[in-house]
C-alpha cells in the first residue's frame, strides 16, 4: 500500500497517511448505517469501533433518529459567561495550544474547538469559513455539542468516553452531520477531573485519522500548562529510569511547602498510584513516595536529579524545582562552591591558620571569612578583626 508522511509544523513530527484506505472505510461505513436503520439496531462491525456502536445505542434509547433535523442551539450568554469565568485558568492555558493547532493543521482544513465538561464551545480558533453554513452552524462561541444535542461526534464521544477518539463523516450519528470529519481528546484538571475537551474538526475534508494522536498530545500539553499554574512550593517531574526527563512523556506533580500535593497531569497518575482519599482531602508525599518528603524540596535547591522509591518497591527518577527559584547549582552557584572549596583546600594545607592561608591566596582574612562563614572555621581561629 502507497504511504505518505506528512510533516505537522508545530509538534516537530511526521505522521504516515493512508491514501487508499478511504474507499474500503466509506463501504464499512455505509453498511453499519444501512443496518442501524433497517434494523434500528447499532450492532459493532468490523471497521466501527465499539465506542461508536456505543454512542448510537445512546441515541437510540434517547429516542433520536438518524434522518431527524438536526438544530445547533447555544446557551444564553449569561449561561456563557458564567463558564467562561469558572474556566478561566483554562481558557488561558489554552491559548498557546489552539495557535500551535491552528498553525498545525489549518492547512489541512481543520480549525480547533474548545469545550466545557457539558459540551458547550468555550473557544474557537483556526481557519473557519462562515459562509458555509455547516463551519458556522458549530464554531461559535455558546454551541451546545454535546451528545444529547447534537449526537455522535468527537465532542459528546471524547466527554463520555473519556479518550480520544476519531469519526468520520457517516460515524455521526446525524445524517446532518455527515459532511463533518472530527478528532477529540478529553481535558482533566490537575485533581483528576474531567473539565472539557479539545476537538478537532474538518467540512468535507479527507479522513485523517492520524489527528486523534495530535490532539490527544495537544490535549496533554494544555494539561500540563494549566497544572503550572497552580501556586505550588515544588514541581516534581517524574519518569522511568532511563527515560529523558523534560520530555511531553513526563509525570508533573506540585506540592506546597508543607509536602501535600496539589495536583498531577495524567502521566504522573499513571506512574504513582493515587491513594483513595476523602472528599476535599490532598493525600502527602508520604502517601505516595517512599522517602523523607523534606529531600525533595532540598533536591531542588541543589539542581539535584533524584531516585524516587514508590511504596510498591517501584523507583522511578526525578528532578525537582521550586518556582521562582533558581537552583544553586546555577552557573554563579557553581562558581561559589568551587571557590570555597579552593579556600577551605588553604585552610586545610595551613592547618588551620587563616592568616598564613590568606597569605597564600593573596587575599585578606576578612575575605576567607566571608567565603566560609565564621562558624565553619571554628572561633578559636576567627580571633582576627575583618577587615585586614
Amino acid at each position: 500500500m502507497l504511504r505518505r508522511s506528512v510533516p505537522l509544523p508545530c509538534l516537530g513530527t511526521a505522521v504516515t497517511i493512508s491514501p487508499l484506505h478511504a474507499p474500503d472505510r466509506s463501504a464499512l461505513i455505509a453498511e453499519a448505517r444501512h443496518a442501524l436503520l433497517a434494523q434500528g439496531v447499532a450492532a459493532p462491525m468490523a471497521g466501527i469501533e465499539g465506542w461508536i456502536a456505543r454512542s448510537w445505542r445512546r441515541c437510540l434509547q434517547a429516542g433520536s433518529a438518524p434522518h431527524r433535523p438536526l438544530a445547533f442551539d447555544g446557551v444564553s450568554a449569561a449561561a456563557l459567561r458564567r463558564s467562561r469565568d469558572e474556566h478561566a485558568g483554562l481558557l488561558r492555558a489554552a491559548r498557546p495550544v489552539l495557535e500551535h493547532l491552528a498553525h498545525a493543521v489549518g492547512g489541512m482544513g481543520y480549525f480547533s474547538l474548545l469545550t466545557d465538561a457539558r459540551g458547550v464551545v468555550l473557544e474557537v480558533d483556526g481557519p473557519v469559513d462562515h459562509r458555509d453554513p455547516r463551519a458556522h452552524a458549530i464554531a461559535r462561541r455558546g454551541i451546545d455539542l454535546s451528545e444529547a444535542r447534537v449526537g455522535t461526534t468527537a465532542i459528546g464521544a471524547a466527554l463520555c468516553e473519556l479518550r480520544p477518539v476519531w469519526l468520520h463523516r457517516g460515524e455521526h450519528f446525524f445524517d446532518t452531520n455527515g459532511s463533518y470529519s472530527c478528532a477529540g481528546a478529553p481535558l482533566f484538571d490537575p485533581q483528576g477531573r474531567c473539565i472539557g475537551m479539545l476537538d478537532l474538526t474538518g467540512v468535507d475534508v479527507p479522513e485523517r485519522p492520524e489527528l486523534r494522536h495530535v490532539v490527544a498530545r495537544s490535549a496533554r500539553a494544555l494539561e500540563d500548562a494549566l497544572l503550572q499554574q497552580l501556586p505550588g512550593a515544588l514541581l516534581l517531574r517524574l519518569n522511568w529510569p532511563g527515560a529523558q526527563l523534560g520530555s511531553e512523556a513526563d509525570g508533573l506533580m506540585v506540592l506546597d511547602a508543607e509536602g501535600y500535593l496539589l495536583g498531577c497531569n495524567s502521566a504522573a497518575r499513571q506512574l504513582v498510584p493515587m491513594p483513595q482519599s476523602v472528599p476535599g482531602t490532598q493525600p502527602h508525599a508520604t502517601d505516595l513516595l517512599a522517602l523523607d518528603w523534606p529531600c525533595l524540596f532540598d533536591a531542588a535547591g541543589h539542581g539535584r536529579r533524584i531516585e524516587l522509591p514508590l511504596w510498591s518497591g517501584l523507583r522511578l527518577h526525578a528532578a525537582a524545582t521550586r518556582p521562582g527559584r533558581k537552583p544553586e547549582h546555577s552557573a554563579a552557584g557553581s562558581l561559589r562552591a568551587t571557590e570555597a572549596e579552593w579556600i577551605r583546600s588553604a585552610v586545610r594545607q595551613a592547618r588551620g591558620n587563616v592568616a598564613e592561608a590568606a597569605r597564600n591566596l593573596g587575599i585578606s582574612r576578612a575575605t576567607v571569612y566571608r567565603k566560609l562563614g565564621a562558624r565553619k572555621l571554628g572561633a578559636r581561629k576567627l580571633g582576627a578583626r575583618e577587615g585586614d
